[in-house]
């Protein structure tokens, strides 16, 4: 899912393409797509770009006459951008991934959801109100100061993978970057929000701040220098990153391998010795199956394989 950093790089690219132009109309290419009514998508031809913004983990295309164009790209939506010779047609749509485009003279900005679940949304809303009312009412991470990212942290008693990913709780944040937080900030994926001390709370609180600037920066230069005329390879894996999607490589910190757990549809990726003193967690399914015969430390996993290796 496309989280703060990614949103932000798609927001840098859409200033450069769409930010002042025409919307010229809106083609929806199934009905799971579209997520409202009132007003008609009609509304939006023939208005200008006046805004851009994140709405947690949404795009918003501010429109003349307080009307928004809302994209929620959930797990699998991207955004494609096809530029357009003067004159010519608007480019189709093409694939079966395509669930729609918002067609402007200079090229179409196409949305495309890379599974069988269609869960993207579209939404045009009019006003301040409306728009609002589509927000979860997460925290922004980046305008908080310490008190009250502490306070909403301990708002609730959740793990704090959970907690983070929270859209009620927090903005824009999901499964990967709530992995390179909580690694940066050397704290258990599992540990209880409301045990956290408040030099962990700080700790947490710049973690924050630190990877989510730093990943927001480092997408827009990285896009610039390819010369790519979009950032169409947007992922939640990336080179660089610590330890999201990095099972069983060492942690860029101190050597040992990155461990995973998985539950319902995520997972956690962590460094047992950086954040868990060593201590393993134990994956719900496998802990249930083996029982008393789950590795406790990394070490004894470790010992474990290397006698699986040897034979």
């Amino acid at each position: 899912m496309p989280e703060l950093p990614d949103i932000e790089l798609y927001l840098a690219a859409l200033r450069e393409r769409v930010l002042g132009r025409t919307l010229e109309r809106i083609r929806v290419a199934g009905p799971a797509w579209l997520r409202s009514v009132d007003p008609p998508l009609a509304a939006a031809e023939g208005r200008r770009v006046v805004g851009l913004r994140r709405l947690g983990k949404r795009v918003v295309l501010a429109l003349d006459d307080e009307l928004f164009v809302v994209l929620h790209f959930m797990v699998a939506g991207r955004l494609r951008w096809r530029p357009r010779r003067p004159g010519a047609a608007a480019p189709p749509l093409g694939g079966r991934m395509a669930l729609g485009a918002l067609d402007f003279a200079e090229g179409s900005l196409v949305v495309t959801e890379a599974s069988t679940r269609k869960r993207a949304s579209l939404q045009l809303v009019r006003g301040e109100p409306a728009l609002a009312a589509l927000d979860p009412g997460g925290l922004e991470p980046l305008a908080a100061d310490r008190e009250a990212f502490a306070a909403r942290l301990r708002s609730e008693n959740h793990t704090l993978k959970r907690a983070l990913s929270d859209p009620r709780l927090f903005a824009g944040i999901g499964n990967a970057y709530s992995d390179e937080i909580l690694h940066r900030a050397r704290l258990s994926p599992f540990r209880q929000t409301t045990k956290l001390t408040d030099e962990e709370a700080t700790r947490l609180y710049d973690a924050t701040r630190a990877v989510l600037s730093e990943w927001s920066a480092r997408l827009v230069e990285e896009w610039r220098a390819s010369g790519a005329p979009f950032p169409e390879k947007v992922t939640a894996f990336r080179p660089g990153m610590a330890v999201h999607g990095r099972h069983r490589e060492p942690c860029p910190d101190c050597g040992a391998p990155v461990q995973r757990i998985a539950y319902a549809e995520n997972e956690a990726n962590y460094c047992a010795r950086c954040q868990t003193a060593g201590r393993l967690l134990a994956d719900r399914a496998l802990s249930r199956l083996l029982r008393a015969d789950w590795p406790r430390t990394l070490e004894e996993l470790e010992e474990r394989r290397e006698r699986a290796r040897s034979g």
